[in-house]
């Protein structure tokens, strides 16, 4: 067996109020790759930044083949060839693909602009990807962003490569480029941290298997002698069955309606959304599902058509507009579009919500308590005070917050944009659980998601959208991924959603 290239010895994070990391000792091996896996709030976040220099622990050793610290900068990390790809994009979105790849980065005395395209561009010829190296960041999508990102850490020869989440916004065939590119990491010698709450993908990927809970290590396995419900049940420390809820009943009266509704890349599109229902919306990416539910919600200007509910015609010109109507949106992007990060928890959750908690024009504090403290422990968002500012959250945490902002608004509509993205197998039990009791008290649910399983797993019926237009309507006996890929597919996109 390959000597350890980074050991990890003891290391222990204390915040007020919260052990982040407890006594954590661990060996990674180059040429393998060693997944960690864990409910939000395990640790593991914190982990990879105290292996890429961003905190500090408060005890505890890191060693790098015979060297030893106390703790690393990240420009010590940089230079011992620690590269981390966050699950939190890094990028200038200002700056063209090339020179986000080769910022800083000089040929001779002068940066040459060539030299970086040819670079990028033998880089992402290499992960068989159609990217042009001048393109500027800001115009590509999440999944575009996310290569140039993985572009980074393979221009640096990284010797320790982590990846949080890699995958999350990525097509079903650029995560199979992408695991090509993995697997040629691990024929160099690469060590790589692999972090994914899809379970799936370790068994496809990972060599090892080290299962976190609650700032600890649990265990580590041989990925090849574990199986799917032993990781689960290890992760969170009890039985717990992935199923969906049974949704057998019969739909309501039709509560609201697109017709031929124009706007923000999208082209006449028109579908019913009946009462207690969920309406799942499948289609590529780039496809135009979120720029839909930005127009519905008033987000993005709608050109031509009409929006009803209850049968009448509603104008909707903002998210205000659209919450006074009692439709929300739960966005695919939550921390430019879904939260306050430097605000705190109860803030974010109430402020959508302030009519309900305010008399006058003063909060009252104490409903405002009562609130925020209802969705914590909905939620079960990890965190030691609701004073605690979002932006020290796990992502997954950040996510919950979200979904509690809009659901304390009580709105009978609800636009769930990838809800369980970065969010733990518990976690997406607990909001499977909840947009089920939702639609059991009226409510009805237009739930976007790039996940399949969980597409045909809680929809009532699916539409499907190709380049802009809606090409097809699945009711629940019609439901196969193969019926969805081939009306996903139509049109000149081929990359799938999975």
């Amino acid at each position: 067996m390959n000597e350890a290239i980074l050991s990890l010895a003891g290391l222990t994070k204390v915040y007020p109020g919260v052990i982040a990391l407890k006594d954590f000792s661990l060996d990674f091996r180059p040429g393998e790759v060693h997944a960690l896996l864990g409910e939000n709030g395990a640790g593991k976040s914190t982990l990879i930044k105290i292996i890429a220099g961003a905190i500090e622990p408060n005890a505890g050793s890191i060693k790098i083949g015979a060297e030893s610290y106390s703790r690393l900068t990240p420009h010590e990390a940089r230079r011992l060839g620690i590269e981390v790809i966050y699950q939190e994009f890094n990028l200038m979105p200002s700056l063209s693909t090339a020179e986000n790849i080769y910022f800083g980065e000089k040929t001779g005395r002068f940066v040459s602009q060539r030299a970086m395209e040819i670079k990028a561009q033998t880089i992402f010829d290499d992960f068989e990807i159609v990217i042009d190296p001048r393109s500027l960041v800001r115009d590509l999508p999440a999944s575009r962003q996310q290569i140039v990102e993985i572009a980074k850490a393979v221009s640096r020869n990284a010797r320790i490569l982590i990846m949080d989440e890699p995958t999350a916004p990525l097509s079903m065939s650029e995560v199979e480029h992408l695991f090509k590119l993995i697997r040629k990491f691990r024929e160099r010698g690469t060590a790589i941290i692999y972090i994914s709450h899809r379970i799936d993908e370790l068994f496809t990927i990972s060599d090892y298997v080290t299962v976190m809970r609650d700032g600890q290590l649990v265990t580590t396995l041989e990925t090849a002698r574990a199986s799917r419900q032993e990781l689960i049940s290890l992760m969170v420390g009890r039985e717990l069955k992935e199923t969906y809820p049974e949704r057998s009943r019969s739909p309501g009266k039709t509560v609201f309606e697109l017709r031929g509704v124009t706007g923000n890349g999208d082209r006449d599109i028109s579908f019913k959304l009946h009462e207690g229902e969920i309406l799942g919306m499948a289609g590529l990416v780039g496809a135009g599902r979120t720029e839909l539910a930005k127009v519905i919600v008033g987000a993005a200007g709608l050109e031509t058509g009409e929006i009803l509910l209850d049968g009448r015609p509603i104008t909707i010109r903002s998210p205000r507009d659209a919450l006074r109507y009692g439709i929300g949106l739960i966005p695919e992007n939550r921390k430019e579009e879904g939260c306050f990060l430097n605000m705190d928890i109860s803030w974010n959750i109430s402020f959508a919500n302030l009519p309900r908690i305010s008399k006058g024009f003063m909060v009252q504090k104490n409903k405002e308590r009562i609130l925020a403290e209802s969705f914590k422990d909905l939620m079960r968002i990890k965190t030691p005070t609701l004073i605690q500012k979002v932006k020290l959250l796990s992502g997954g945490n950040q996510q919950k917050v979200v979904l509690s902002k809009v659901l304390a608004t009580e709105s009978r509509i609800l636009i769930f944009d990838e809800p369980t993205r970065g969010i733990d197998v518990g976690a997406r039990q607990d909001i499977y659980k909840l947009m089920d009791e939702l639609t059991l008290k009226g409510h009805s649910i237009i739930m976007i998601t790039s996940d399949m399983e969980e597409l045909l797993g809680m929809s009532d019926r699916i539409i499907v959208i190709a380049e802009g237009r809606l090409t097809g309507t699945l009711e629940r006996g019609e439901f196969s991924q193969n019926a969805i890929l081939e009306l996903a597919s139509t049109g000149t996109y081929k990359e799938i959603v999975a």
